[in-house]
């Protein structure tokens, strides 16, 4: 039997494992909502905790190291030198209750209030705006990125003089390479056998001032786009520099960006749009990163309608995609999965959460399990986990039976079965 790190590695290297690796909040969207996460620990039948919530935008929990113990899954996160889902850090928690709705943990009570009428207000400092969540919602919610987009204004533009003077200004310090790498290694060392994802180098490219403003600047104005991303994938090149190296002994995976490109039915901007913008600064960074480690994989994560942008993500150099949302679009898990075959490695795309995972029975969250691993897991190059978060209020035994029957469906490298071409 493969330890929960080979299995990882096999399948990024499109050989055949022993069964489907899973995961379970890996990154931000392969997680589990705050509120559901209480009922799971619970029909794991594990003692009862505060959940530790380290996306307050999302509300997605901290997974903890006995439920991935329940649940089977090969892979831990490390969020830079900040937070490990393997790591319990007592003094990095604050308890907060979410109006009576939660009693959760989170890093920064005070970013929290409540409404007269029951609405949590979030002053988050990674946003520039603040986020709402009504009584009767799950989530924070900004409209455009907390920004009102006029289609007869113009769009707004930051100052890339000053943009690449604070860039320069906050470059990574070598106590802060060492306290990183030291964070991985402890990361690392508790999560057992498991393979690490690191989030600690991203350009953070698309989406500034948000995604209507920036889709447009994207149409309107390709050559100050252009600029933004030099600058940006410039800064992002000078962190690889310094953390890769130290980081690298103790990561298996780094997780370089995530920049929605589609919508339910299509991609948001032209697929030769995106290729002109995107696709060459991706290049830059996974050429780095690839020399610099080349034993280290590269993570993109993009929602939506992006199979005609497939091409395009491999051309940039990434040898990871997520959620895999075969879904939106038009195109079947199928046709992913030739297009992707031993060239990109799909994680995710394993139950459909907004229709099956939300209403279906759990008999029919396991039959679509099964399925797609049986679509996606011949000949290596695949990580099961759902195609986004699993959300608020679905039952913990369909998240059990989730993972139970994609583990349970044979592979190839007992099983002989077929590789795909």
């Amino acid at each position: 039997m493969m330890t929960s790190r080979e299995r990882i590695l096999a399948a990024l290297d499109f050989r055949e494992t022993d069964r489907v690796p899973c995961d379970l909040d890996a990154m931000g969207s392969t997680g589990i909502s705050a509120f559901a996460y209480p009922e799971l620990v619970r029909a794991l039948g594990l003692p009862p905790r505060k959940t530790r919530i380290y996306d307050t935008w999302q509300m997605i929990a901290v997974v903890d190291r006995d439920v991935l113990d329940a649940l089977e899954c090969d892979c831990i996160c490390v969020n830079g030198d900040v937070s490990a889902n393997v790591l319990y850090e007592p003094e990095k928690w604050h308890p907060y209750d979410f109006n009576g709705r939660l009693d959760a943990l989170v890093p920064d009570p005070s970013a929290f209030r409540v409404l007269p009428d029951g609405t949590v207000e979030q002053r988050a400092t990674s946003f520039s705006s603040i986020t709402l969540m009504p009584p009767d919602a799950y989530v924070f919610s900004e409209e455009h990125g907390g920004q009102a987009f006029n289609l007869s204004g113009e769009c707004v533009k930051e100052d890339l003089d000053r943009l690449r003077e604070r860039l320069q200004a906050e470059a990574v310090t070598p106590e802060q390479v060492r306290q990183t790498a030291d964070y991985c290694r402890r990361a690392k060392e508790a999560g057992g056998d498991r393979a690490v994802l690191f989030n600690g180098v991203s350009a953070m490219l698309g989406y500034r001032g948000g995604l209507a403003n920036f889709s447009m600047l994207c149409l309107t104005e390709p050559e100050y786009v252009y600029a933004l991303h030099t600058i940006l994938t410039d800064a992002a090149l000078r962190k690889a520099e310094a953390l890769i190296p130290a980081v690298a002994p103790h990561v298996d995976i780094v997780l370089l960006n995530s920049d929605d490109q589609g919508t339910q039915c299509s991609t948001i901007l032209p697929p030769e749009v995106y290729r002109e913008l995107f696709t060459p600064f991706y290049r830059r960074l996974n050429d780095r990163i690839h020399a610099l480690a080349p034993q280290l994989k590269t993570f993109y994560h993009s929602c939506g309608a992006i199979y005609p942008l497939l091409e395009a993500v491999i051309d940039g150099g990434f040898d990871i995609l997520n959620p895999v949302q075969w879904t939106a679009g038009g195109h079947s898990a199928a046709e992913w999965k030739r297009a992707a075959a031993n060239r990109l490695v799909l994680w995710g795309g394993g139950v459909d959460t907004q229709t099956v995972l939300p209403g279906g029975s759990a008999a029919e969250v396991e039959r679509q399990a099964a399925e797609m691993v049986r679509t996606f897991s011949p000949g290596g190059g695949y990580v099961f986990t759902a195609i986004h978060n699993i959300m608020a209020e679905i039952a913990p035994e369909k998240v059990i039976a989730m993972y139970r029957s994609a583990r349970s469906v044979p592979t190839g490298r007992l099983h002989g079965s077929a590789t795909v071409c």
